[in-house]
Formats: structure tokens, sequence, C-alpha cells
């Protein structure tokens, strides 16, 4: 007997009682994005691995340590996506979307990285995220943190508290990065083996380490904000001015870096406490210098970007009821002389109700074990097409769900009936 085949590790399934929730999210941001003005884009799966080193950064974890890269036939060196913004830039440079234009772009799909599994941090995980290019002022940065914010109302998700930092020009960052190396530099007995890397590397991670025993080190490291100068100070206090006037709470967070290389200025993450250390539900922030490295001219930029498994994990904590989809009626088809009449019937009352959900059984088998599929399906009604129906013209309909005694219709007069008991508008 063969093995059974299983999943790849850290690539999961979502089974047909989980994907209500999924396209709950899905439907809510997609509603949400187009009412802001974002048109969807769709980008590969695999790209280019430049792409990604010249974007993301050669030294970072997730270049380093996490892509999935490979080569192709023709020797190519290709990537699985680890995030979406490269690849968004990248559509929109190559289509033309980006000259004397600007973009307001969402997306959503699988991601890719090799990480060690755990709650809330798969190798296969899906993103939304949204994006807005060509706009250089806090005005854009307000209006995502305010999409943002929506969204959780409208998703019934509370209890989540925005961070904010700005991590300034690369000019600055300059600076604070040599003044930040200066600082560890003196203090090599207490950095751990990971910190002692990233100093060489990318200095302004060490702030993002979860290590206790370095927490007392890194609260009296230098702060970024103390290197901004005039133009970043007043973006940042212009962004936050605005979000107190539409009373969005936030936390200033000096130590909020963001795990990629492309970020300036903006920065920002909604946090929980409700999912232990992974806590991050939605991050994101402004790259202004992002195009320029993956080869077109200087485009200011923002997104952010989330995942629909970390959102999910929330709904569940904060134990949000999704509702599956109705299955309005199931037709059930005693008889094979039925079978034929049964399905073009059906097809019939889909034209006439195009919002009608009804399934049609298939498979024959008696009047009892029909009924029990009908019950199964979580239909609200059977509607019964026997032999001795089809000869009168007619159709039986019992209530599944409440004590109501069968009925027998025209099939004619059906779709009224239905239209009534569903709220359905007919054709």
């Amino acid at each position: 007997m063969r093995k059974t085949i299983q999943a790849i590790r850290g690539m999961h399934d979502a089974l047909p009682d989980q994907t209500p929730r999924w396209q709950f999210v899905e439907n809510k941001v997609r509603s949400l994005a187009q009412s802001y003005g974002y048109a969807e884009i769709r980008m590969p799966i695999v790209e280019p691995t430049e792409l990604f080193t010249r974007s993301i950064g050669e030294v970072t974890d997730i270049v380093e340590k996490e892509m999935y890269t490979f080569q192709d036939r023709n020797g190519d060196s290709l990537t699985l996506r680890p995030e979406g913004t490269a690849s968004c830039l990248r559509a929109a440079l190559q289509h033309g979307m980006l000259h004397n234009q600007t973009q307001r772009l969402w997306y959503q799909g699988p991601m890719f990285r090799h990480e060690r599994p755990q709650k809330g941090r798969y190798r296969q995980f899906h993103q939304i995220g949204v994006e807005a290019y060509g706009i250089p002022g806090p005005d854009i940065d307000i209006e995502l943190i305010m999409l943002s914010a929506r969204l959780w109302r409208e998703l019934g998700i509370d209890g989540l508290e925005l961070q904010l930092n700005s991590l300034g020009s690369a000019a600055e960052r300059s600076a604070y990065r040599t003044a930040l190396v200066n600082y560890f530099s003196d203090h090599p007995d207490q950095l751990d083996e990971e910190s002692q890397r990233r100093l060489r590397t990318n200095p302004l991670r060490i702030l993002d380490s979860k290590n206790p025993e370095m927490a007392s080190l890194i609260a009296n490291a230098p702060v970024l904000t103390d290197y901004l100068q005039t133009e970043s100070q007043t973006h940042l206090a212009t962004l936050c001015e605005t979000l107190d006037k539409a009373g969005i709470a936030y936390t200033l967070n000096p130590r909020l870096v963001r795990g990629l290389d492309y970020y300036c200025r903006t920065v920002f993450e909604w946090v929980t406490d409700l999912l232990g250390a992974q806590g991050t539900v939605c991050a994101g922030g402004r790259y202004d210098g992002l195009v320029s490295q993956i080869g077109g001219r200087d485009t200011p930029g923002i997104g952010f970007a989330m995942g629909i498994e970390r959102l999910l994990e929330v709904l569940d904590a904060k134990q949000q009821n999704i509702t599956p989809p109705t299955v309005h009626a199931y037709l059930i088809l005693p008889g094979e002389r039925t079978v034929a009449a049964g399905l073009t019937f059906a097809e019939k009352l889909r034209d006439a109700l195009p919002g009608l959900a009804l399934q049609a059984h298939c498979g024959g088998g008696g009047l009892k074990s029909q009924f029990k599929k009908a019950d199964r399906s979580g239909a609200h009604l059977a509607l019964i097409l026997g032999e001795d129906e089809l000869a009168e013209n007619s159709i039986s309909i019992k209530n599944l769900r409440e004590e109501i005694d069968q009925t027998t219709l025209k099939l004619d007069a059906l779709p009224a009936y239905l239209a009534d008991t569903f709220n359905l508008e007919q054709a």
C-alpha cells in the first residue's frame, strides 16, 4: 500500500467548513477597498529573485534565510514571492502606471517564507495588501490608517492598538544608524548572537529583539526621532494631529522599525495581545525610494499588509461567529425518470431567481436517503419532484427547519413562493 501524501509542513488546506470565514474577510476588504477608490491588481506568484534582493535587502532575514528560490530550466533564478509590495510595484512600473499619475491598488494572495511553523506563522500564508503611489504628503498615510481602522469596525474587531513611528529620510536614518552602531558596539558583551550579526548588517533590527536580557540595553539606545529634521518632523506631526481630530487613538513607539529595508518616514502597526508573541495584525509604512531601487524613477509610495490567517485567529479569539452561506432549498428527485426533468427545472428556477441558492440532488438513492442529504446540506426547504408531482406539473415543499405542514404548489407558482419566502428578487 502506498504512503498517503500529506501537505507540505507549514502549508495548510482551507476546508469547506472553514472557507466561509475566509470569504467573510475577503469580501469585507474587497468592498471597503473599492469604496475608497482602490482597484484590485493580481500579480504572479513567481518573480525574478533579483526583485526581492533589490527591494527587501540582501542582508535581511527574508532574503538570507526564508525565500523559496530555485533555478528554472533556463537557468534563471526565480523566487516564490515572500511579500506583495515589491511585486505590486514591479507590475505598476512594467505597465507604465507610475508616469505622471497616482495609483491606489490592492491585492490578495499567497506568499511564501521558509520559517519555523508556529501559531500565526506559516510557510504559505495569505496576505491582503493595500498600496498607494505618487502621493508624497501625510494625507495618504492618514487615509490608509483610516481605511484600516474602518476595516476593524466592519469585521467587528475591537481592542487593537495602533503604534506609529517615523524612520525619517535616508540621510536621517543613516545618521541614526551610525549612532546606533556606536552605542551597541560599546556593549558587545550584552548582545546575543543574532544581534551581533545584525550589528554588522542591519542594526535597526536589534531594536526588534524579543530577548528579555537585552531589554534594558535597547531601552537606553538612541531614539530615531531625535535625528529627524524639519520636513520629517512636520510630516509626523501632521499625521498625529489629523488622527487626533479623527478620534483614532495611537501610541508613538520609537522602537518600531519594521523588518524590511525599504521603509522610510511613516511606519505603523496594529497590534493585539490576543495572539501571544505573534501580536501584529496589520503593518505598513512609506517606501519612497523603493521604485528607484527596482529600476524606476523616484516615486512616493505607502502601503500596508495583513495576513488573513492572523485576522482569522483574531476573529476566533473575539468569538466572532461567521454564518456560512445559506442553502435556500434542496431539490429531491426520487425515481430515475425525474432526474432529467428535475435538473432542467432547477436551471429554470435559477434563471428566474438569480439570488437563489439551490442544491439539486445527484447520485440516485431513495427518498429517505435524499431527505438525509437535504438536511445535511443546511437547506431551509426540501423541494420534492417525484413522478407523481411531475405528472401533475406540481412540486411538494417540506420545511426542514420548522414544524410546518408539507404543501404542494404548481411548478409555475414556485418562483414567486421562493421569492417571498427568502426575500429574493425575480428576474
